[in-house]
């Protein structure tokens, strides 16, 4: 009796299964693992250089009601789009967002690996690499606006295309980790920088240095480009939402604060205020999953969520225990 009383159930769950379902739907696909290690991307590159990551640039996407702006990942320095995204990528996909990520700044006639490092060019020129990526983003998906999440230099870099390249009528949440909108102080960068324009070196610098990374000297503090951005009073685009999420422990963005500059509409965040146990610092805040929970709640701010605080390891973003 007990062999055909299973039969009998399966087969009604199979029926009730097919009166539920119409014709032909398939079920939901499985959720994509989501690893909290901000170098599991580097295997990704050296598998398929070039390629994207699951879960990003599928251009047959369609924005659903409840996330209508797809989300543009913008990487950082000697990073692209799938080193930098490990994590974000699988986990925004399976928020149900419709995912993009370019990668913007390599320099050319390199061979791999090195010519898989982004963010070394000019800054204005990734934003220009931007601003067409993104009018490729809108056409594709028939979204009018977008959200930006970015990290490190690719906080800084989307901001010229915001202020300066139209950007502002095209992008809508603008959520930046690790920021440094005041630009960098660490490894001596301003008084190279003072030195260099003392001894009149300022275009040998451009012409030597500034062809390997012209980015790096772009973010040093008083830099061209970082007085330029912070024009007209500071480093936002009106009708545009900035959230900025940073650590105590960034080694890269000296003072931590660079980014955390006041502005109307502008969300501020150090993630150790409300998870002391997070250790992240510069690269561990693309995968720390405390620093993930202010990203989902900067993009969807009418549906916020607890952001977790879990003992968080630096270098990778991995939860510990």
């Amino acid at each position: 009796m007990k062999p055909r009383l299973t039969v009998i159930a399966v087969l009604l769950a199979a029926a009730l299964t097919a009166l539920v379902l119409p014709a032909g739907a398939a079920a939901a696909p499985a959720p994509l693992p989501v690893p909290h290690d901000f170098y599991g991307g580097i295997g990704a590159e050296a598998a398929d250089p070039g390629g994207s990551l699951p879960g990003t640039n599928d251009w047959s996407c369609r924005p659903t009601a409840a996330h209508p702006r797809p989300v543009v990942l913008v990487h950082g320095l000697l990073a692209n789009r799938q080193t930098n995204w490990t994590t974000y990528a699988p986990l925004l996909h399976n928020e149900g967002y419709c995912v993009y990520a370019l990668t913007w700044g390599t320099l050319p006639g390199l061979s791999w690996p090195l010519s898989a490092m982004g963010g070394l060019a000019p800054m204005e020129d990734g934003a220009a690499q931007l601003s067409g990526f993104v009018d490729q983003v809108l056409a594709a998906t028939g979204a009018e606006r977008v959200d930006i999440v970015s990290h490190s230099t690719g906080t800084l870099m989307p901001d010229y295309y915001v202020k300066f390249l139209g950007g502002a009528a095209k992008v809508d949440k603008y959520v930046a980790l690790t920021p440094l909108w005041r630009g960098n102080r660490a490894f001596f960068t301003v008084e190279i920088l003072d030195m260099v324009r003392r001894l009149g070196l300022t275009d040998l610098q451009k012409q030597t240095f500034g062809r390997v990374c012209a980015s790096c000297l772009e973010m040093a503090a008083g830099s061209e480009f970082i007085e330029k951005i912070n024009e007209g009073g500071g480093p936002y685009a009106p009708g545009v939402t900035y959230t900025n999420i940073a650590t105590r422990y960034d080694e890269l963005v000296s003072p931590y604060t660079s980014g955390l500059v006041p502005g109307p509409g502008v969300t501020n965040v150090v993630v150790q205020d409300a998870c002391p146990t997070d250790f992240s610092e510069h690269a561990a805040m693309g995968a720390s999953p405390v620093a993930a929970g202010y990203v989902l709640n900067a993009l969807d701010p009418d549906h916020p969520r607890p952001v977790p605080c879990t003992t968080v390891a630096p270098f990778t973003g991995t939860p510990v225990g």
